[in-house]
C-alpha cells in the first residue's frame, strides 16, 4: 500500500532500466574522470578545453559570448565567469562586438592557440584510449546513434 497519491504516480524504473541508467552514469563519470586527469598535465580543466576547442571551430578563433554559450550548452553568465579566469591566463581575450554594443566577442589568443595545439594530441589520445578503442566499430556506431537521439530530444 502506498503512503500517498503522489507515490502512486511515480513510474519506477524496471530492474533492467535501472541497470542501464546506472551503467550509463558510471560510464560517463569514468570516461570524464580519466580524460580530465590527462588534460590536467597541460594545466587545463575540461571546461577550459571545451572553450578552447569550441572557439577553434571558427577559423579565426572568434565567437560572440552568446553564440559560444549556446554551442556549449552553458549560460552566458557561467561562460562569462569562466572566460574571466581564462583571460587571466591569456588563453582568450574579450573584444567589443561590432554588431552588438552590449555584447562581446571571445577570441583565442596566441597562447590559447598554442595551448590547444599542445593539449589536443593528449586529449584525443585520452578519448581514444578511454572510449573509442574500448568499443567495436559497430558498438561505437550504435552508441553514436543513441547519443544523437537523446541529445536531439533537448
Amino acid at each position: 500500500m502506498s503512503m500517498n497519491k503522489r507515490e502512486d504516480e511515480v513510474h519506477w524504473l524496471t530492474d533492467e532500466e535501472e541497470r542501464a541508467w546506472r551503467a550509463y552514469r558510471r560510464m560517463v563519470i569514468a570516461v570524464q574522470t580519466r580524460t580530465v586527469q590527462d588534460l590536467a598535465a597541460h594545466g587545463l580543466s575540461e571546461p577550459d578545453y571545451e572553450v578552447l576547442s569550441t572557439l577553434s571551430e571558427d577559423p579565426d578563433g572568434t565567437s560572440t559570448l552568446h553564440e559560444q554559450a549556446a554551442k556549449m550548452g552553458w549560460s552566458r553568465s557561467r561562460l562569462s565567469r569562466h572566460a574571466t579566469r581564462m583571460e587571466a591566463r591569456d588563453l582568450i581575450r574579450r573584444a567589443p562586438d561590432p554588431t552588438d554594443g552590449r555584447g562581446c566577442l571571445l577570441v583565442l589568443t596566441e597562447t590559447g592557440w598554442d595551448t590547444l595545439r599542445e593539449a589536443a594530441p593528449t586529449h584525443l589520445g585520452s578519448v581514444r584510449r578511454h572510449f573509442v578503442d574500448r568499443l567495436e566499430p559497430e558498438e561505437l556506431a550504435i552508441l553514436g546513434r543513441i547519443a544523437e537521439k537523446i541529445a536531439d530530444e533537448q
